[in-house]
């Protein structure tokens, strides 16, 4: 592991972590999709509402998940970096256990608040039920959910990201030869399509803890082996936090855009439901790329190998921006045949177009976002990190679609993200001046 940190060529380097990790991202990619394509193909719009309505708790839970796996990763890959690895194995058990633990509890709480939070997440009387039963079967769930994420990330530290890609995998394939099965099959619907997703996490967190017990020789699995100092304990979190509000402002910025998407019908949930599925093709890609990285950047840093550190953080720009030049005038072009292809209703295929390319159309500046998040993450930079975090689809997001909407209505809500995304990129490089290594 140390030689790929330390001495392979950087491309090389890059690649060989962060290729497992697209992969990765792809599968999470194939099975979002099939999801929403099975659920689509029953031609119910209050059905795809509803589970468009109550999708956000799956990013949220991810969110959680993402305080510990990716604070946890940032810190042991800046303490393999100094050679620390007892200290980095106990981080790695005080990470899978704080997931586990979380996890339980934040199912109680959404089981207790599942009313309040259904009216918050834009659920109608016409989509109720179904993001009732969606929303339900997906909280049981959550301990695998939000604990799969440790592992999945911090494995990755150790240079085991095909093992983690390999969990990864097998959970999609059994996600995806569940849902026709639950939703169509046994006419579980909205419960059925929850009901695969869970089953699947079930499987693919066995399968990380399984690999992470048995094929990595600096982490455990062991609950014996999770003492770490308070400082520690500070940095995954102050570190972590700003990472999940990453996916916790995907899901409040859905549940903002649904709530004034509703008011016009809810075939425009419907419709954008569809569309940020699909515009996710490219962000879940160069996501893998980024996260992909973060341990060559925390390692690098932490050896205080400028030079490396900074190309590094130049080659990772510049597959992140000419991936997303390339896949944005693609779905732009194909944005009505990929609509076509979930609902056959030519008023939402058309408004759904739009949206697409509305929210494709920033992906450069979504890409920059997340590169310089990612950087200031394995730095343990929590400020910018967490500015960032809290703007793209948060602060400066709410300004924008409540400005947006006030001049323009309907057309304004669908434009807000892509405004949101420049605006942010723009905060990001002003960050990366302030605040960037001078070793």
């Amino acid at each position: 592991m140390d030689h790929l940190f330390e001495h392979t060529s950087i491309k090389k380097a890059y690649f060989t972590l962060a290729l497992p990790v697209v992969l990765s991202m792809i599968v999470n990619l194939v099975y979002n999709m099939v999801d929403t394509f099975f659920v689509s193909q029953t031609q119910n719009p209050a059905l795809v509402a509803g589970v468009s309505q109550s999708a956000p708790i799956f990013t949220f839970l991810i969110a959680l998940g993402d305080i510990f796996g990716l604070g946890g990763s940032s810190v042991i890959s800046r303490l393999f970096g100094n050679k620390k690895f007892k200290t980095g194995r106990n981080v790695s058990g005080f990470a899978f256990y704080g997931a586990l633990f979380t996890g339980i509890i934040t199912a109680i709480i959404l089981l207790i608040a599942r009313t309040p939070l259904l009216h918050l997440l834009g659920a109608s009387p016409t989509t109720w039920q179904y993001a009732s039963q969606y929303y339900t079967i997906l909280v049981f769930g959550a301990p695998a959910i939000v604990f799969s994420l440790a592992p999945s990330n911090i494995l990755r530290t150790e240079g085991l990201a095909v093992s983690s890609m390999k969990a990864s995998v097998i959970g999609t394939v059994t996600n995806i030869i569940l849902d026709p099965i639950f939703i169509s099959g046994f006419h579980w619907g909205a419960a059925g399509a929850a009901g695969a997703t869970v089953l699947s996490q079930i499987i693919s967190a066995l399968m990380l803890a399984y690999y992470t017990g048995v094929k990595s020789q600096r982490l455990t699995v062991s609950i014996r082996e999770t003492k770490i100092s308070r400082h520690l304990q500070r940095e995954i979190l102050a570190i972590g936090i700003p990472a999940s509000i990453t996916n916790i402002m995907i899901t409040f910025a859905t549940a903002v855009t649904n709530n004034f998407l509703i008011q016009y019908g809810a075939d425009s949930v419907a419709a954008m439901g569809i569309a940020t599925k699909i515009s996710m093709i490219i962000n879940l890609i160069f996501v893998g790329f980024a996260f992909g990285a973060q341990p060559l950047i925390g390692y690098t840093y932490g050896a205080k190998d400028a030079q490396r550190f900074r190309a590094v953080v130049k080659f990772d720009l510049q597959v992140i921006i000419s991936f997303s030049l390339l896949m944005t005038l693609v779905i732009w072009l194909l944005a009505p045949w990929l609509m076509s292809q979930f609902l056959h209703d030519s008023v939402i295929i058309a408004k759904g177009t739009t949206m697409i390319r509305w929210l494709v159309s920033s992906s450069v500046f979504a890409g920059i976002i997340l590169v310089f998040t990612t950087i200031f993450q394995s730095l343990g930079k929590a400020q910018p990190a967490g500015w960032l975090s809290i703007s793209r689809q948060g602060i400066i997001f709410v300004i924008v679609i409540v400005i947006a909407h006030a001049f323009f209505g309907y057309q304004g809500v669908i434009m807000a993200q892509c405004l949101a995304d420049i605006l942010t990129a723009l905060l990001a490089l002003l960050f990366w001046l302030k605040y960037q290594p001078k070793f």
